[in-house]
């Protein structure tokens, strides 16, 4: 396809479901369109538009009810259809299982929605299935049980532990547990959790992407600081056996597809576990975007049957350091 005739093309537009604080993401995607001279448009959904900053930075922002609300599935479509979107990028785990089960609703409106297939989005969004997956099929991990098998077997557990929602996210109720009463106290909530034993060594995100099964790109970056479960200081590393073992698990995942990412220890040994699965764009996906791993580029290529420019060269130990900005919005009623 020529410059002359994508200029002329109808804008695509991409919606960036529960937009947010994804100011970058929403950059990056602003930079494939020009980078493809391709004209683009992005609209937002977001439950509280007045009070998410990326909701400002789109070119519309519409409201929606949470996505565990009967209205959402109807509210979705019907935004998708009124705005003429062609690709969904879901951000957010609670959503991805409605974006999952309904992706070939929406490709039968012509609307492609970048999400991993059922079984892949289960995997990841529940910590105690992710766990029993990466253990039967090989792969380094954390000791991993309940509060209440771990009070019931403590000679076999050794202090200090981590506890977390076995459906939680962005680092949301983690903690340490130092004593065994710390950790009774919380065996009868009700939520969900789950106690694992504490990875040694440095944290590391691996972004990969997946095209027909099979991974074309993966990047490791360190998590150096983190804030709010999002990292604020990275660096990509070109470790080759982090980039091994995340091809290997995206490529054995039961349908992974696009943008997903691996998070790991790894130790002075060189010995990694593998702590978590996402099924979607992770929060330090700028920095592998900036080194050259363009996955928004990709995905608009294959939306649009442009030849792939997709592959796995990209920068070493390029550092990213965030530091806070801030949206103004004059005259908007901010409250819920």
């Amino acid at each position: 396809m020529s410059g002359s005739h994508r200029s002329a093309m109808r804008p695509v537009t991409v919606l960036i479901s529960s937009v947010g604080r994804r100011s970058q993401l929403i950059q990056c995607f602003r930079e494939a369109f020009t980078e493809l001279r391709v004209p683009g448009r992005i609209v937002g959904t977001d439950v509280c538009p007045g009070r998410a900053p990326a909701a400002h930075l789109v070119d519309k922002c519409l409201q929606v009810p949470r996505c565990d609300h009967p209205a959402f599935s109807g509210e979705i479509f019907r935004i998708a259809r009124e705005e003429g979107v062609r690709l969904i990028v879901p951000t957010i785990d609670t959503e991805l299982g409605f974006y999952a089960r309904n992706r070939l609703e929406f490709l039968r409106s012509g609307i492609f929605v970048g999400i991993s297939d059922p079984d892949t989005v289960l995997i990841a969004c529940d910590k105690q299935r992710t766990n029993h997956w990466l253990v039967a099929n090989g792969f380094p991990t954390v000791r991993q049980d309940s509060p209440g098998a771990v009070l019931a077997n403590k000679s076999q557990w050794e202090l200090p532990l981590i506890m977390k929602p076995r459906f939680g996210s962005a680092s949301n109720g983690v903690s340490k547990i130092s004593s065994f009463s710390e950790l009774e106290a919380h065996n009868h909530s009700e939520l969900p959790f789950l106690v694992q034993e504490i990875a040694e060594g440095m944290e590391y995100t691996i972004n990969v992407f997946v095209e027909n099964g099979r991974c074309v790109c993966a990047v490791p970056h360190s998590r150096i600081e983190a804030r709010g479960g999002e990292v604020s200081k990275g660096q990509t590393s070109k470790n080759l056996k982090l980039i091994h073992l995340a091809t290997e698990i995206a490529e054995r995942l039961p349908g992974a597809r696009g943008a997903l990412n691996v998070q790991c220890f790894t130790d002075s040994q060189g010995t990694s576990k593998v702590i978590e699965l996402n099924a979607r764009f992770g929060g330090g996906f700028p920095l592998a975007n900036q080194a050259g791993a363009k996955f928004p580029r990709w995905m608009i290529e294959s939306l649009l049957g442009l030849p792939s420019t997709a592959g796995g060269d990209w920068e070493d130990k390029l550092l990213m350091l965030r530091y806070d900005s801030a949206v103004f919005i004059h005259g908007v009623d901010a409250r819920p």
